[in-house]
C-alpha cells in the first residue's frame, strides 16, 4: 500500500481497519487507496499537503466508526471523478456498482452553498443552494453512508480551514454550524457533531471561543478533583450492591458550554454557577442494571425535581437511549448523571453509523428501518411540497434539524414534533384530514388554545367537526402562532390552492386592503407591492394572498426591507445621515419626524425644508405634502440602516371592560415595545377608543404588534392613526 508520496495516515488506516475487517475486505480497501493515489498523482491541497492526505483522513474518521469496506473504499475514491480524469464508469468497472453508487452520491451532492455572512444572494443562488441541500438529504434517504462520507469530509475540511481566505472560512463555518452539525446530531453521531460545532464556533466567533476556553481552564483542576471524589464514592456504593459499572467524567464541548453560558446570562447567573461542565456517565452491562444503578445514585444524593428523563423507555428519534438525572451532590452542587448500557453508549457516540458497523457474516440492526422512519417521511414530504426547493430547505431547517418535543396520542403512542409545535402541528402530523377538521384540542384532558406550545410528555387529543369546512386562513398568520411546522403550513396552503381562483382573489383583496388600511398605506400602491413579491399581475398577487402563499404580515416586512421612494428633488451629492434618515441634495440639516403623519421605516417618505426648523419628514401620502404649493421645498430622504425608535399613533377600538388596558399593556410589553403615551379618545356606553403612541423600529414590528393586539378579548379593531385630525372621529 505504498506510493511515491505516502501520506502519513496510511499506516494508521491499515492498523484501524485490520482490527475489524476480514483480509478480503481489507484488500479491497487497499485497492481503492492505490487507485485513488494514482488518479490524484501529484495534486496538492491549498494547504500545500498532498491531495491524498484528505481522502485518507476522511476514511480514518469513518474507520473510527468501524464502517464497512464499501463505505471506506468510496471515501478514498470520493474526489476522483470530480478532480481527476478518471470517470465514474471506470470506478464501477474496477470496484462494482455499490461503491460506484456511493461515490456518485457524494459527487452529486456538490458543494452546498449557503448565504455568506453579510452578502445578499440572488434568487437563482438561493434556488441552487436549496436544490443542493435537497439532493443531499434525498441521497441520505437512499443510502445513509453517502452522508456519513460527506460529514467526515466536512470535518476534515474544517480541521484544515486555516489555509483558506477569511471570507471562505466564514462561509464554510456558517454552513457547518447551520447544516452539518445539526445533521450529525439528527443522525445521533455525537463524535462528529461536537467536533463540527467547536470548529465552526472557533472560526465564526474567535473572541468568544477564546473566552470560553480561558474560563474552562481557570477552574479545571478544581472540577476534576471534585469529579474524581464523586466517582470514588459512587464506585464503592455500586460494588456493595453487586453492580458492575464503568464510571467516567463527561466533558462538555466548548460550543455547548457557550450556549449554556448564554442561557445563564439571561437568568442573571455567572459562569461559576455552571456545575455540569463535567458530568458523570455510568456504563453498565444490562438494561436492568441501569435502573438499579439509578436507585443507588438517588439513595446517595437527593434528585432534583423535574430533572429526570427516561430515554430508555422512550428513546429519542435518533436512537439515543439513556437515563438522565440531576442530583444534589457533594457540597450541595447539582451534578448531572447519565446511566446507560455499553451498547447504548456505542449508539449514543456513533448514532446511525453504529448500524453500519458489521463484521463478516453479520448484518445491521433488524429495527434499523423502523428507527430511521423519519428519513422515509422526509422523502414523502419533499414530494408533497408544492413550492419547490426553497420551501423544502425551509422544511428541513424547521422540521428535521431542531430540537424535538415528544407527546402522546390518546392511545399512548409517542409522536415526535419540532420544539415549538402546537396542537395543530400535531393534528397535521397525524393526518391531513384531522388537521383540516380540527376545531379544538385538549392537553392532559384540559382544553387549550390551538396556539398552545406543546411540552414533553403532553397527551394531546384533537377535537374535530364532522363537516368539511377546512382550515382557517388565520392559521397561516405567523404572528398568531397557530402552526410552527412547515409540514402543517404546506398542508393548509395546499387546501386553499384547491379553492376557486375567483374566491382566492376576492379573499386576497379583502386581506390586502385590511392590512393597507391598518398600516395607513394608500390603496393605489397595490401594483407596486405586487411587484415586490415578483407578481406583475395584481390578480395573481391577490390569489397568492387568498390561498396563503403570501401572508399579509409579509407585506409590512417587505416594505420595511425594500422601501425605496422615487426621487422628488435630488442631486448627485452624497446623502447625509441624522436620526436614522438620509438626506439627499442638501448640506447637513436637522431632521425631525412630522407629527401630523408620524412615518416609520417602511413608509415612503419625503422631506420638507422648513424655515428655521430643518427638514420635516412626512409620509409621501400625507395631506400636508400632497397639498403643498411650494414643491421645490420637497427633497428626497430615505431611511438609513441604523436602528432607531420611531413614535407612531395607533387607534384601538373595542368593548369596554375591566382589565382591558392592562391586557393591552401586557401584549405591547411582550413585544418589547414602549408606550410613550395613552389617551382615551372616546368612551360611549360599552365601547371605547384608545390612542396609543408606541415607539417601534419599523413597520414590520408595528404590523406584528397590531396582529397580536387584535387577539385581545374585547378589541374590535386596531389601526394606525392617519393624522391627528382623525383622533376624535
Amino acid at each position: 500500500m505504498k506510493t511515491d508520496v505516502d501520506p502519513k495516515g496510511v499506516e494508521q488506516l491499515l492498523d484501524k481497519t485490520r482490527r475489524y475487517l476480514t483480509p478480503e475486505k481489507l484488500a479491497a480497501v487497499e485497492d481503492a487507496y492505490r487507485f485513488a493515489a494514482k488518479a490524484h498523482g501529484d495534486q496538492v491541497r491549498e494547504s500545500g499537503e498532498p491531495y491524498m492526505e484528505h481522502p485518507i483522513q476522511v476514511t480514518l474518521l469513518l474507520a473510527d466508526l468501524q464502517l464497512d469496506s464499501s463505505c471506506l473504499s468510496a471515501a478514498l475514491l470520493h474526489d476522483v471523478p470530480e478532480d481527476t480524469k478518471v470517470s465514474l464508469q471506470e470506478i464501477e468497472a474496477k470496484f462494482g456498482s455499490e461503491i460506484a453508487k456511493l461515490v456518485d452520491g457524494v459527487t452529486k451532492l456538490g458543494k452546498i452553498k449557503l448565504q455568506a455572512p453579510g452578502i445578499k444572494e440572488s434568487t437563482d443562488e438561493a434556488k441552487t443552494r436549496a436544490e443542493n441541500l435537497r439532493k443531499m438529504l434525498l441521497a441520505m434517504a437512499q443510502d445513509i453512508r453517502v452522508v456519513l462520507i460527506k460529514l467526515a469530509d466536512r470535518l476534515h475540511n474544517m480541521r484544515t480551514l486555516g489555509a483558506l481566505p477569511p471570507q471562505r472560512r466564514l462561509t464554510i463555518a456558517q454552513e457547518t454550524m447551520e447544516i452539518f452539525a445539526p445533521l450529525a446530531h439528527r443522525l445521533g453521531i455525537w463524535e462528529l457533531k461536537w467536533q463540527l460545532e467547536d470548529l465552526a464556533f472557533r472560526h465564526l466567533y474567535p473572541d468568544k471561543y477564546r473566552e470560553v476556553v480561558r474560563l474552562i481552564a481557570t477552574r479545571r483542576t478544581e472540577r476534576e478533583e471534585y469529579i474524581a471524589k464523586v466517582i470514588r464514592i459512587l464506585e464503592e456504593k455500586l460494588q456493595e450492591e453487586g453492580i458492575h459499572a464503568q464510571i467516567k467524567g463527561r466533558p462538555k464541548n466548548i460550543y455547548s458550554i457557550y450556549t449554556k453560558m448564554q442561557k445563564y446570562a439571561a437568568q442573571g447567573k455567572e459562569f461559576s454557577e455552571i456545575y455540569d461542565l463535567l458530568a458523570l456517565r455510568v456504563l453498565v452491562d444490562e438494561v436492568q442494571d441501569c435502573y438499579s444503578a439509578l436507585g443507588v445514585i438517588h439513595s446517595l444524593w437527593h434528585p432534583l425535581p423535574g430533572q429526570f428523563n427516561d430515554y430508555i423507555a422512550n428513546p429519542k428519534q435518533n436512537m439515543y437511549q439513556s437515563l438522565h438525572t440531576t442530583v444534589m451532590s457533594l457540597d450541595g452542587r447539582p451534578l448531572e448523571v447519565q446511566v446507560r448500557t455499553k451498547e447504548m453508549h456505542r449508539i449514543a457516540e456513533y448514532g446511525v453509523a453504529a448500524h453500519w458497523r458489521y463484521k463478516e457474516g453479520l448484518t445491521g440492526d433488524v429495527n434499523f428501518e423502523e428507527k430511521m422512519a423519519w428519513l422515509r417521511q422526509l422523502v414523502d414530504w419533499q414530494r408533497e411540497l408544492s413550492g419547490g426547493a426553497e420551501e423544502f430547505i425551509e422544511s428541513v431547517k424547521t422540521d428535521i434539524f431542531p430540537d424535538q418535543v415528544f407527546v402522546y396520542t390518546p392511545k399512548g403512542e409517542i409522536k415526535e414534533l419540532p420544539a415549538g409545535s402546537t396542537p395543530l402541528d400535531f393534528a397535521y402530523r397525524i393526518h391531513t384530514d384531522l388537521g383540516h377538521r380540527c376545531i379544538g384540542a385538549k392537553v392532559k384532558g384540559k382544553l387549550v388554545p390551538l396556539n398552545y406550545l406543546l411540552q414533553n410528555g403532553d397527551t394531546v387529543e384533537i377535537m374535530t367537526t364532522k363537516t368539511g369546512r377546512g382550515p382557517s386562513r388565520d392559521w397561516l398568520n405567523p404572528d398568531l402562532g397557530y402552526v410552527n411546522s412547515t409540514h402543517a403550513r404546506e398542508k393548509i396552503r395546499a387546501w386553499f390552492k384547491k379553492q376557486e381562483r375567483t374566491e382566492n382573489i376576492g379573499r386576497g383583496r379583502e386581506l390586502l386592503e385590511k392590512e393597507l388600511r391598518r398600516l395607513g398605506i394608500a390603496m393605489s400602491d397595490q401594483p407596486k407591492i405586487a411587484q415586490l413579491f415578483k407578481h406583475d399581475n395584481v390578480d395573481d398577487f391577490l390569489a397568492a394572498i387568498g390561498c396563503g402563499d403570501v401572508n399579509p404580515r409579509q407585506i409590512a416586512v417587505k416594505l420595511a426591507q425594500e422601501e425605496a421612494p422615487e426621487t422628488i428633488s435630488t442631486t448627485a451629492q452624497r446623502p447625509t445621515t441624522t436620526s436614522g434618515i438620509e438626506i439627499y441634495g442638501v448640506g447637513d440639516l436637522l431632521t425631525r419626524i412630522a407629527q401630523c403623519c408620524k412615518p416609520v421605516p417602511g413608509d415612503e417618505i419625503v422631506g420638507f425644508v422648513t424655515r428655521g426648523r430643518g427638514v420635516a419628514v412626512h409620509r409621501k401620502d400625507c395631506p400636508s405634502v400632497v397639498n403643498e404649493d411650494e414643491k421645490e421645498r420637497l427633497i428626497k430622504v430615505e431611511w438609513s440602516a441604523a436602528n432607531h425608535l420611531y413614535p407612531v399613533d395607533v387607534i384601538v377600538d373595542g368593548w369596554d371592560r375591566v382589565g382591558l388596558l392592562r391586557d393591552i399593556s401586557a401584549v405591547v410589553s411582550g413585544e418589547k415595545v414602549n408606550i410613550s403615551s395613552v389617551s382615551m379618545l372616546n368612551q360611549d356606553g360599552n365601547t371605547i377608543r384608545i390612542l396609543l403612541t408606541l415607539e417601534v423600529t419599523g413597520i414590520g414590528q408595528l404590523s406584528q404588534l397590531m396582529s397580536k393586539l387584535e387577539l385581545v378579548r374585547g378589541i374590535t379593531s386596531v389601526a394606525r392613526s392617519a393624522d391627528r385630525a382623525k383622533r376624535g372621529n
